[in-house]
């Protein structure tokens, strides 16, 4: 970065926000990250150079308060599944905050969006998800110009530690002897939450980023069953997974979709019909080399070191993937 800049930062006390702030920790940068819980993200405030500041940002004036002096914003707020509740629906979130958020960006005079769509949102997809991140994600590119600067970038499923995949499905595994796996041929290219950070951070002053979209994803390709069995095996736990048929995974979706937490959704079961995988991997192309799953999940599933179940897991891989 040229100068020392103001980066906003919405949805930065999740998974990915938190890698974003530590990787601009100490830097001449200051970081102000939005909240709407100020004490619940205390953690984050022995960072130097970040201030938290508590906001519902979807209060339009709120909001333009807390981006007036910004040069750059990153929007990160998203969220997986759906309620009834007012603001926690696919529209709300994907689709009017980001219509707020470029009013206010506009309103204030940000020179920068940097915006989180998802790999695989498009208008044609299956699910809800999809589809209202698609649209999220073509107001962001439709507001580029000469005032404001932006560049989208579409995930995959992105791990690290802390994370809310790979970490999930260790749990389950931990607790039950039997997993009853929906849409188990589902294919993911899993990207290294510091890949996505450094991205993010990367192509700030970059002209060239400005109005493109970059997918980003891993160096593989892995099917869920695989993914899972892996855990397994990082875990030490020997498990019976049974990989469901379409009708069952589909069926599942719309049971568990009621159930406390919505641990699994048929709206998850659409989103699922369609591959995570990139056409063009965007980590290649901003010269960052994708970091391997096997590299990272090994210290954080189990505590195994990535050595210990390596061998193994090709082995299965070459069975299952």
């Amino acid at each position: 970065m040229s100068r020392t800049q103001t980066i906003c930062i919405l949805g930065g006390t999740g998974f990915i926000g938190r890698r974003i702030a530590n990787h601009l920790a100490n830097t001449a940068v200051h970081i102000r990250v939005l909240t709407r819980h100020r004490e619940r993200n205390r953690h984050l405030l022995p960072i130097p150079n970040l201030e938290l500041v508590e906001v519902n940002v979807h209060d339009t004036e709120a909001l333009n308060e807390a981006l007036t002096g910004a040069d750059v914003v990153i929007n990160l707020i998203a969220i997986l599944n759906e309620d009834k509740k007012p603001g926690r629906r696919f529209e709300d979130i994907h689709v009017k905050l980001v219509e707020k958020i470029l009013a206010a960006c506009t309103a204030t005079g940000v020179k920068r969006l940097l915006h989180m769509s998802s790999l695989g949102a498009a208008e044609d997809a299956p699910s809800r998800y999809q589809q209202t991140k698609a649209k999220g994600e073509q107001l962001a590119l439709a507001a580029n110009s000469t005032e404001m600067a932006v560049t989208v970038f579409k995930p995959s499923v992105v791990f690290g530690p802390n994370d809310s995949f790979l970490n999930t499905f260790a749990n389950l595994l931990k607790v039950s002897p039997v997993m009853p796996l929906p849409t188990p041929n589902a294919r993911f290219q899993p990207v290294f939450v510091d890949d996505v950070a450094t991205a993010f951070i990367k192509v700030i002053d970059d002209a060239d980023t400005f109005g493109k979209a970059y997918e980003l994803g891993g160096p593989h390709v892995y099917t869920l069953e695989t993914l899972v069995r892996y855990v397994a095996q990082l875990l030490g736990r020997r498990r019976l997974i049974i990989g469901l048929s379409d009708g069952l995974s589909k069926l599942q979706g719309k049971i568990m979709q009621h159930a406390p937490g919505k641990p699994y959704t048929y709206d998850n079961y659409l989103s699922a019909q369609v591959d995570n995988v990139c056409t063009e991997n965007g980590l290649l192309i901003l010269d960052i080399h994708p970091t391997a799953l096997e590299a990272i999940a090994p210290d954080y599933i189990g505590g195994h070191s990535p050595r210990g179940r390596y061998d193994e897991w090709r082995r299965d891989a070459g069975r299952h993937g």
